[in-house]
């Protein structure tokens, strides 16, 4: 994109961010809902394909503009950036992609336009960061797959409107994975009810159910079998620098929140930032943000340059979920009693920065992805 109007389009969401969700953050927590304003304002604003491609309907951004946008998006309750996050990551990449030519024609200008949702069905029972391990099959009757198995933790299931289903069509560990476009409308396929989750209300997920549910044979992303693995890891690669940005950005507020508090709470008739200790605290969580946003930047330049597409993102993932949660938990130290109540920000950014640690892959699989990189570059026996 032009980057002058990348500027305009950064500044518009800086702009809306901050002056429209923010102010809505207690509506999101009370009512577990974004609003029908901000979803319109949002798709208005190209924010459901602002990474899909141009010819689509998306903006198109590129990895460095897209972990920009992030930052900004991070600003606000995670649960407002969840509303549009699948459909430019790790599902709407999957159609990108992996999707033929028909596919693309049909899914892609919808989910651009926040007409459609798509949701990312890889997560089962015993199968999650390891895709290796799905166990949901589909069986070819004909012109048609019969798929069996469930998915849990399905991030917008509730509202979608096409699944991105990883399923088992052969016994090859990785070749034997395929994946398809389900729409949620099938006889066979049912959404349960929304999971009840510690945080990030506003933000959907549920368990989905395929009982032998009837798939037409045109709904295999590629048109060919055994791509569901390489998919499935190409869409977590890019979501995982993406999510990384998402931290950096909530690190940025949190951080905020604790500079003000502490310039205004008072103790002893002193502020309460006069005192070295909580200035420590300040200090630590400022040096880690400005940490996880060089790297997300560097990590971003390395992927569209394709310098590095698989370490960096795990290295930034890495750190920048597990950097918001330390600066949440000192944000709360901060705030001392005020920050374990209800209705303080830094409350809710406490526990919706946890779950940063687990989704896209776990911070224990981005360490295995990241030490496994870095052996292969002496030696070929580490797969």
């Amino acid at each position: 994109m032009d980057p002058n109007v990348f500027d305009d389009v950064l500044r518009t969401v800086r702009d809306f961010v901050r002056g429209e969700v923010v102010p809505a953050e207690d509506e999101i927590e009370r009512t577990d809902a974004i609003p029908a304003r901000l979803r319109e304002a949002a798709a208005g604003m190209g924010l459901f394909g602002f990474a899909l491609p141009e010819e689509h309907g998306g903006l198109g951004l590129s990895m460095s503009e897209d972990v920009r946008l992030a930052m900004e998006l991070g600003y606000a309750v995670p649960a407002f950036r969840s509303m549009f996050g699948t459909n430019n990551g790790i599902a709407g990449q999957v159609i990108v992609k992996y999707g033929t030519a028909e596919q693309q024609q049909r899914w892609l200008p919808k989910l651009a336009a926040g007409e459609a949702i798509a949701s990312f069905a890889l997560t089962e029972d015993g199968a999650g960061s390891d895709p290796s391990s799905v166990r949901t099959k589909a069986v070819r009757d004909g012109e048609e797959y019969v798929l069996s198995g469930a998915k849990r933790f399905i991030t917008n299931a509730p509202h979608a409107d096409v699944l991105v289903v990883f399923a088992r069509t052969g016994e090859d560990v990785h070749g034997g994975i395929s994946v398809f476009l389900v729409e949620t409308g099938l006889d066979g396929v049912r959404i349960g009810p929304p999971n009840a989750k510690m945080g990030q209300a506003g933000a959907h997920t549920a368990e989905v159910f395929f009982d032998d549910a009837r798939v037409p044979a045109a709904a295999l992303v590629g048109g060919q079998e055994g791509t569901g693995f390489a998919a499935a890891m190409s869409s977590l690669t890019r979501g995982r620098l993406h999510i990384a940005a998402i931290c950096v950005g909530l690190a940025g507020r949190i951080v905020e929140e604790s500079v003000r508090f502490a310039a205004e709470a008072e103790q002893g008739g002193r502020p309460i930032g006069r005192f070295q200790l909580v200035q420590a605290l300040l200090a630590e969580s400022q040096a880690e943000y400005y940490a996880g946003r060089s790297m997300v930047l560097e990590a971003a330049r390395e992927y569209d340059s394709g310098a590095d597409t698989r370490l960096a993102p795990s290295c930034a993932k890495l750190f920048c979920s597990e950097m918001v949660s330390r600066v949440a938990d000192r944000a709360v130290q901060v705030h001392g009693g005020s920050g374990y109540m209800r209705g303080v920000p830094v409350e809710r950014f406490y526990r919706d920065s946890r779950v940063f640690r687990i989704y896209e892959g776990t911070s224990e699989i981005q360490k295995l992805i990241i030490a496994k990189q870095l052996l292969r570059r002496y030696t070929r026996d580490f797969n």
